[in-house]
């Protein structure tokens, strides 16, 4: 299905971006896995199987403008061109009222969350345009759609992505670029570890099935369900979908 494609996946070695890169990779794609942890990336490189010259490893901090152009020249240098972009990577705030908040927690979740997204899209872009070819998905959240109580910071964030989203959308469709953004319910993963924790103060299996009773098919998503949204937006078999904000959501939105 990606034979003869060059994706970059942000947030590679966590809970949804290293399903993402398992599809993408048993789907022939070459790939650039971008994360924080060089040793977290090289451990996902090894327990994929994945073979020398079928990706790169780039540590990067997203919210960095230097560290988004080095992935991305760096993906050129070695295999060039980039036909997908993957914007994953993401950071959960800690759950305090607006008025608790930490002004640096703010601006660390906005500058993963926000600019890392921003950035990608902007630097990447300027490679798929001449080609007049590509496609980018974003990780936004069903907190980008709603009001999430204690999580301001993380809530903004959201709203921003399916803003960015929307708006790049529309400016490279004449190019022939897609994109679009999935919007994940609460996924079983590390980062809802910790909200739930610190919503209970260390008790997170509480707030895990209070969670699910919001949820009409009862349960967490798997970071598969979201990979496999991810993975079918950046298939040609969604050729003609743009500008979209898929929920993942288990029926939450049709409340």
């Amino acid at each position: 299905m990606f034979e003869g494609k060059v994706a970059i996946v942000t947030g590679a070695s966590g809970g949804i971006g290293s399903a993402v890169v398992k599809q993408l990779s048993e789907k022939g794609a070459k790939l650039t896995l971008v994360g924080t942890s060089q040793e977290k990336l090289d451990k996902l490189a090894k327990d994929l199987n994945l073979k020398e010259g079928q990706f790169i490893a780039v540590p990067a901090d997203v919210s960095k403008e230097e560290d988004v152009i080095n992935y991305v020249e760096k993906t050129i240098e070695a295999f060039g061109q980039i036909d997908i972009l993957i914007n994953n990577a993401g950071y959960e705030s800690k759950v305090t009222p607006i008025v608790d908040t930490p002004i640096d927690d703010f601006k660390r979740v906005i500058g993963i969350n926000v600019e890392g997204v921003f950035n990608g899209m902007k630097y990447v872009l300027k490679h798929m345009i001449p080609r007049k070819s590509g496609v980018i998905v974003n990780t936004a959240s069903v907190a980008g759609l709603m009001g999430s109580p204690g999580l301001a910071a993380y809530t903004a964030s959201k709203h921003a992505v399916v803003g960015l989203t929307k708006t790049a959308a529309l400016e490279v469709a004449q190019f022939g670029i897609r994109v679009n953004a999935v919007a994940p319910s609460p996924v079983d993963n590390r980062m809802m570890r910790s909200i739930e924790d610190a919503i209970t103060g260390g008790k997170g299996e509480m707030a895990k099935k209070e969670f699910e009773k919001n949820i009409p098919l009862g349960r967490y998503a798997t970071n598969e369900d979201i990979a496999n949204m991810i993975i079918f937006l950046a298939s040609d078999q969604a050729s003609f979908l743009t500008g979209g904000i898929y929920r993942v959501d288990g029926g939450m939105g049709a409340k």
